[in-house]
């Protein structure tokens, strides 16, 4: 099997000590608590990698065999809309050891995850070729049955760093991540004392804000007082010292920000037509700063206010997704769906980057509302569920937009850039406002997200279910 890069030469791996070695290389990111399928396509009698994907392993072993269909399913769907269906597929189960297990525990529990995953594989005409547990360091193979090739205590992981494929994956310019724990801590909202400070803060902003946001002429206002506020902020962190290491540089950004600050900018950035002026610092040397000052205000959602880190989440994912990170983007995009499934802008911009759609058309987009001028070449002919959420969606406009019109042809552009999807009318949401379940649901009830990050430096984590596709 063969994995091609356009710097280098083709590295060809042969053992599954190589393909276990090559899996954080594969995903850009080092998998917990996680099942993975690698789609395998021939070329001139070898294979060669294609698509990825990746979902939380359930905790409960009756939803296995659901999830086991819909990562087949979905991985092998999305390579047939790309013009070819695999021929093998790799299977792997990542899952560190409970206390008072060990790995070689982990691979008996999740021996009917692998036998699920490669029935799966099989009903869908892709024989699954290789299947691998990882955990604690060690790796076994559910398909070799020789106890001098595959030890039943497992065989021990390489060290990190060491091996052919790392050294083609350093020479070429790829990163492997870490874990997407880590990658999910610079989103997460703070908890303490300080996030009770900018809980307070919040509350305070959206008195001040919410009157002047529900009448048109301060609704303008307000607008710009956000916008030019988080163009100060940007250029801010652009002229902060650089420091190493992610935690680090996160706490430098918090502390270059208030708490009176990030409210007001939080709850400006809950206008959608705000929202779509800021997304435009996507490239070049506002992509960066921008993209830290999102991340920073998501960490800012605090407490009742998680349900507004959907903006500056999707602004976060679009940043990140512009400039060439898919990885971050997919996160950042699901946690944003997570804390509210109804923003279409997340749900659109992840559907966009999961199908591979070219993040070009996007940005040509939003550079022409930015020039306040149609794109050439965009389509203006959404379908008629469009018409109608884009109508019953529109807000009031903003006084540089007298005519609601050019608003709406606005959207439908960009919706148009990055895909046509249903979605029903839905009111626009005042910023400061906190949306109720209207009924019995997921949502009824819902209890804080357990992802928390302190701002002091103290993470904690709760991996999900998301899938993510390359």
């Amino acid at each position: 099997m063969t994995n091609h890069s356009e710097t280098t030469a083709q590295v060809t791996l042969r053992t599954a000590a190589e393909l276990a070695d090559a899996l954080p290389y594969l995903l850009g990111y080092r998998p917990e608590d996680s099942m993975v399928l690698v789609a395998l396509h021939d070329s001139g009698g070898k294979g060669r990698f294609g698509g990825r994907a990746r979902l939380g392993i359930p905790a409960q072993e009756e939803d296995w065999e659901e999830a086991a269909r819909q990562l087949a399913r979905g991985l092998v769907s999305g390579s047939e809309r790309r013009g070819a269906k695999p021929e093998q597929m790799v299977a792997y189960v990542c899952q560190e050891p409970a206390p008072g297990e060990s790995g070689r525990d982990v691979k008996r529990r999740l021996a009917r995850l692998a036998h699920l995953l490669r029935i799966q594989c099989g009903d869908l005409d892709v024989p699954v070729i290789e299947a691998l547990c990882i955990s604690g360091g060690r790796y076994w193979s559910y398909c070799c049955p020789a106890e001098d090739c595959c030890p039943a205590d497992g065989t021990p992981m390489g060290l990190p760093g060491t091996s052919v494929v790392a050294a083609a994956a350093t020479y070429a310019g790829i990163q492997v991540r870490g874990t997407l724990k880590e990658l999910r801590a610079r989103l997460q909202p703070w908890e303490g004392a300080a996030a009770r400070e900018q809980e307070a803060a919040l509350d305070a902003a959206g008195l001040a804000l919410v009157p002047r946001i529900l009448d048109e002429a301060g609704r303008a206002e307000v607008a710009e007082e956000t916008l030019d506020l988080a163009e100060r902020v940007i250029r801010r962190l652009a002229a902060a010292t650089p420091v190493a290491g992610m935690l680090p540089a996160d706490l430098r950004d918090d502390g270059l920000i208030g708490h009176d600050e990030a409210a007001r900018l939080i709850l400006g950035l809950q206008d959608r037509t705000t929202r779509d002026r800021a997304a435009a610092w996507m490239e070049g040397d506002e992509a960066a700063p921008a993209l830290r000052l999102w991340r920073a205000l998501a960490r800012r959602c605090v407490g009742s206010y998680g349900e507004h880190a959907a903006p500056p989440l999707t602004m976060a994912g679009w940043v990140a997704w512009s400039a060439g990170d898919e990885l971050e983007a997919r996160e950042a995009l699901a946690m944003a769906m997570g804390a509210d499934p109804d923003y279409l802008f997340a749900r659109l911009l992840h559907q966009a980057c999961n199908e591979g759609i070219d993040v070009e058309s996007v940005r040509r987009c939003l550079r022409a509302d930015r020039a306040g001028k149609a794109p050439d070449a965009e389509p203006l002919t959404p379908t008629a569920d469009t018409d109608k959420a884009e109508t019953d969606q529109a807000d009031p406009a903003p006084a540089d937009e007298p005519d609601p019109a050019a608003r709406i042809r606005r959207r439908r552009r960009l919706r148009s850039a990055i895909a046509t999807a249903g979605d029903g009318p839905r009111a626009a949401r005042v910023p400061g406002q906190r949306r109720r379940p209207a009924g019995p649901g997921p949502s009824a009830g819902r209890p804080p997200r357990p992802g928390t990050r302190h701002p002091a430096g103290t993470r904690t984590h709760t991996m999900g279910t998301e899938e993510t596709t390359t």
